[in-house]
């Protein structure tokens, strides 16, 4: 078991206050031999630096221009090491201990791709982890249509945690290069018939203020994305 090698892959935008704290709690809190890529989207506020002089990154890659998250991500397959894949973002809203049971699902062969869903077993407009009900509710209107057009069952498609089999993350070939990564995914993976498994995550959201990135406008394209990858 000790022998799966995990590839963290960790976008990272304008997190100067964050950067380095997730990347300590990565490397204390995931039990697994880990291949760290940490993509820098052009930051302009510090995070580039503490980047370049953060110690235990196996791979740190920087974009000349702000590409987006899913660029991110694109920029990190070609050094992908690992036998599995795990989104990470560079804020501290979901905490890597949650990794490992995600990681052991996969290990026990129920599935080739795990979820960490934010409400499950949960009352979702009463958890304190989300900043508002209007974020609440747009992530489960989201979450409904998505179930309804892709013909899964998930709680949280929009999670950040995500963790794949490496074969079947390279097949699904992400093109998006913005938030839209998410519901790319989501929806490949239902093409290709892979089954989702969810499993309860902590979290602890932030508001723009403290640096959350996703608006609205990321709500109407995400189901463009589904509409464009499930019928285009």
């Amino acid at each position: 078991m000790n022998q799966i090698v995990l590839t963290l892959i960790i976008p990272a935008y304008n997190e100067k206050k964050s950067i380095a704290k997730i990347i300590e709690e990565v490397k204390k809190k995931v039990k697994y031999q880990k291949q760290i890529i940490v993509i820098d989207d052009f930051s302009n506020d510090g995070t580039t630096d503490i980047i370049k002089n953060l110690k235990g990154i196996d791979k740190s890659i920087f974009h000349q221009k702000n590409l987006g998250k899913g660029a991110a991500i694109k920029s990190a397959i070609p050094f992908i090491k690992g036998d599995l894949v795990a989104i990470q973002d560079a804020d501290l809203e979901y905490d890597p201990e949650d990794l490992n049971k995600l990681i052991n699902k996969i290990i026990s062969g129920s599935t080739n791709v795990v979820y960490g869903s934010r409400v499950l077993n949960k009352n979702r407009y009463n958890i304190n982890g989300f900043i508002s009900n209007f974020r609440i509710f747009g992530n489960h209107v989201l979450t409904i249509i998505s179930n309804f057009l892709n013909n899964q069952n998930l709680t949280d498609a929009h999670t950040c945690y995500k963790v794949f089999r490496k074969n079947i993350f390279l097949k699904l070939n992400p093109q998006e290069n913005d938030f839209a990564f998410c519901p790319e995914v989501t929806t490949k993976l239902s093409l290709l018939s892979e089954k989702i498994i969810e499993i309860p995550i902590s979290y602890k959201g932030r508001n723009i203020k403290e640096g959350k990135k996703i608006r609205f406008k990321d709500a109407l394209k995400a189901l463009i994305t589904i509409i464009k990858y499930r019928w285009g």
